[in-house]
């Protein structure tokens, strides 16, 4: 038998999902179906191999990859699979189910039709379900499962991925997205347990049950009054004369920031038009992500300039994360960097709590977070004001479970943030949260222009009074996981011997090293590293004498191997152009002698 047409038939029993027990049971979506009948008809077996040869992995919170057929893949079959093991993992009590615009029209999937299929499952084992009616932003499932004390939540979002992707995000019963052990124990569980149960597929009944609830229009009100509490300056937002642009990127924001806007009671942002209006192909954008940049806000910038705004917003396309630009006195724009923008709503959330405490002491039970790739301005902030500042590993699953602890512990937890623009500016929501973010960016834009003031002038008033932090972060693309692994594996014996790691780069000495795959962190008496370690990803921070910090890290989501640098200066350092020349020199010496893009052949990221 021909090789190829013997791979056909492992396809073919592969998608006929036997169990271990002997049973057989067929994928019941048509189209899905259709996708596999006609890719054996071709013969197409590398692209067949690629849906079927592996399962994804139930990453980071929860699942991504493509909309399709196949174990790889985001179809109903793997929705069904992954939530009877969520169900078999959980507490009692009830769970409540979100979902964004995405769809995929040629395998049938869709955010709408995943998470009814969720809640199908649920419901056949008598577990109480409060889904969505209609599209949410994905703060708001964190926000439910808190306010209606539940034990677990689901959003079907794929956030800022390329349309055909699609994402299963879980949250635990605290109201932050799992952590181990609860994602390894479903990651194993999925394995074990791949017949769906035949209630599973019943979507139509489940939405006729008793079980069934819609928490839209109460959620909708109570998110809106919490974050209320944050809103410290409403006369001023009532008269303010600042012009804002928003665009919610072909997602699911318009509505909600809207909604935020007018909680605050701030004049509602000027919308993009083309952009408002959730649409799946996301017809305007090349990537659907505002860290992209000014690519994506090519419309929302032709837009303020016909009506005379300086401000845009741009949230992604599932509302958790905020981009913002400002017009600059040249008449160019200026996009803010995730770790510009954290430090001005650092700054803008301690002052606001500040006015309203005046007992010197309370200062000590305030607490900030950030990921270790982020900028350290909090930690400048922190010192010369003196609140708490801790880092966490890279993701908001980690920042909202220490969030959640510190709050269970009796502490105020004002703010945490990662540098690819998301920010937790409100404990209701223990999650990155672009909707927050966006009114209360409005108001502190308001509360700026009253003292003539802009964004751009008081970002360098914080780096004047707690020290210049200059950062510069970007990405390669690579779909080898070899490469990936000889990269790293030659930055960990990199004098030919295990486990010595490079002394220099360049001309920079390296001072310190911290590897967080492996566990190895050299400023600590034992070498070992005080943050949890993952074997699954790579992640090395080396810390340069001239005060620079540059961490390397894979993706959990994307094929790139990032990289984050930042120069933190002391406060009265203020050369910026040095630092900046110092940073680039850094940067350049990172690439040239640690990444080797053209011997690893690595793509650069696209302008």
């Amino acid at each position: 038998m021909h090789p190829g047409h013997r791979m056909l038939l492992i396809i073919l029993d592969l998608f006929l999902c036997k169990t271990t027990r002997g049973h057989v049971f067929l994928p019941q979506n048509p189209k899905t179906v259709s996708m596999v009948q006609e890719l054996v008809k071709e013969g197409a077996v590398e692209a067949l191999k690629k849906c079927f040869s592996s399962r994804m992995e139930f990453g980071t919170a929860g699942l991504r990859a493509a909309m399709g057929p196949g174990t790889s893949c985001m179809n109903d079959l793997t929705i069904i699979q992954t939530t009877q093991v969520v169900l078999i993992t959980l507490r009692s009590g009830g769970v409540v189910i979100g979902y964004d615009a995405r769809a995929h029209p040629p395998s049938g999937g869709s955010s709408k039709r995943f998470a009814s299929l969720a809640a199908a499952v649920f419901i056949s084992r008598g577990v109480p379900v409060h889904l969505f009616s209609d599209i949410t932003p994905t703060p708001f499932v964190p926000f439910t499962v808190l306010h209606l004390g539940l034990c677990a939540g689901i959003m079907v979002t794929a956030s800022h991925n390329p349309k055909q992707d699609n994402g299963y995000k879980v949250y635990w019963e605290n109201g932050a997205q799992i952590v181990s052990p609860h994602d390894k124990g479903i990651s194993q569980s999925i394995e074990e347990n791949l017949e769906p149960w035949p209630e599973s597929w019943s979507t139509e009944e489940a939405l006729k049950s008793p079980l069934l609830k819609d928490p839209y229009q109460d959620i909708h009100t109570q998110y809106f009054k919490a974050i209320q509490k944050h809103c410290h300056h409403r006369d001023i937002n009532k008269s303010s004369k600042v012009k804002i642009v928003h665009t919610s990127v072909h997602g699911v924001g318009h509505t909600f920031v809207q909604s935020a806007f007018k909680a605050f009671d701030l004049h509602p942002p000027y919308a993009v038009e083309e952009q408002k209006d959730p649409d799946p192909e996301f017809p305007t954008v090349k990537y659907p992500n505002p860290e992209e940049g000014e690519g994506v806000l090519t419309l929302s910038f032709a837009l303020a300039e016909r009506e005379g705004a300086t401000v845009v917003l741009a949230n992604d396309p599932d509302a958790d994360r905020l981009a913002v630009a400002e017009k600059q006195e040249s008449g160019q724009w200026r996009v803010f960097s995730g770790n510009e923008l954290g430090a001005l709503l650092g700054w803008w959330m301690f002052r606001c709590w500040e006015k309203l405490n005046s007992d010197a002491a309370a200062v000590k039970n305030v607490y900030m977070l950030s990921s270790t790739v982020s900028s350290k301005i909090l930690r400048g902030i922190a010192l010369k004001e003196g609140f708490h500042f801790e880092e966490t590993l890279t993701g908001f699953k980690w920042m909202g479970n220490r969030a959640r602890d510190l709050l269970d512990q009796g502490k105020t937890v004002l703010f945490a943030f990662e540098e690819a623009i998301g920010y937790m500016c409100s404990s209701s929501v223990l999650d990155k949260d672009g909707v927050s973010a966006a009114a209360i960016a409005g108001e502190m834009i308001s509360y700026l222009a009253t003292k003539s003031s802009s964004l751009s002038q008081q970002l360098t008033a914080i780096y004047e009074e707690y020290g210049y932090h200059i950062s510069k972060n970007s990405y390669f693309i690579c779909h080898d996981q070899d490469v990936i692994h000889s990269l790293f594996d030659r930055l960990r014996n990199y004098s030919g011997q295990k486990d010595s790691y490079p002394t220099e780069c360049g001309r920079f000495s390296i001072s310190a090293v911290r590897d967080l795959t492996t566990g190895y962190d050299s400023n600590q008496p034992s070498n070992k590293a005080v943050l949890p370690t993952s074997r699954s990803s790579q992640m090395i921070t080396f810390t340069f004498s001239n005060g620079g910090v540059a961490t390397m890290r894979t993706s959990g989501t994307e094929p790139k191997i990032k990289y984050y640098t930042e120069l933190c200066a002391a406060p009265g350092n203020s050369n910026v152009t040095h630092l900046k020349k110092e940073l680039d020199d850094l940067v350049d010496a990172i690439v040239d002698n640690f990444f080797e893009p053209e011997k690893n052949k690595l793509q650069p990221k696209p302008e």
